[in-house]
């Protein structure tokens, strides 16, 4: 059997076929990574938290509560130093509370608060996960 010519479209259309035939390749050749490396409820329970902390206000409340003498600090110690009312301060403390940074306890009239054991830990472990 004679092979026939190839012609200019035959060439043209080969290279098109090989072409696609590449691109197509070139995307299967990752490996999906399969399951995601944090589940969404994950996501959304750390979103919550660094949300909490990225106020200025907010991140200087932890500042201070983490740098007392026993770890902990009345609402009443807190407003001052940041130049700001008692009930602003207190919404700012109510917020790192309900996002599990801070630990609420009350002692008559008064709030005080700590840094829940390992909180902050687990937010900067987050950020220094290997990839």
């Amino acid at each position: 059997m004679i092979a026939e010519p190839r012609t200019t479209a035959d060439t043209r259309a080969a290279d098109t076929d090989l072409a696609t035939t590449e691109v197509v390749d070139e995307g299967r050749c990752c490996v999906p990574s399969g399951a995601p490396a944090m589940s969404a409820q994950r996501a959304e329970e750390l979103s919550k938290q660094f949300k909490a902390i990225a106020d200025p206000n907010r991140l200087r409340l932890v500042s201070l509560i983490s740098a007392s003498a026993e770890n902990e600090a009345c609402v009443c110690d807190l407003t001052e130093p940041l130049n700001l009312g008692q009930p602003t301060v207190s919404h700012h403390l109510k917020i790192l509370v309900d996002a599990g940074i801070l630990h609420r306890e009350k002692r008559g009239v008064w709030a005080y608060f700590s840094i829940v054991p390992g909180a902050l830990d687990a937010l900067a472990g987050v950020l220094a996960e290997p990839k």
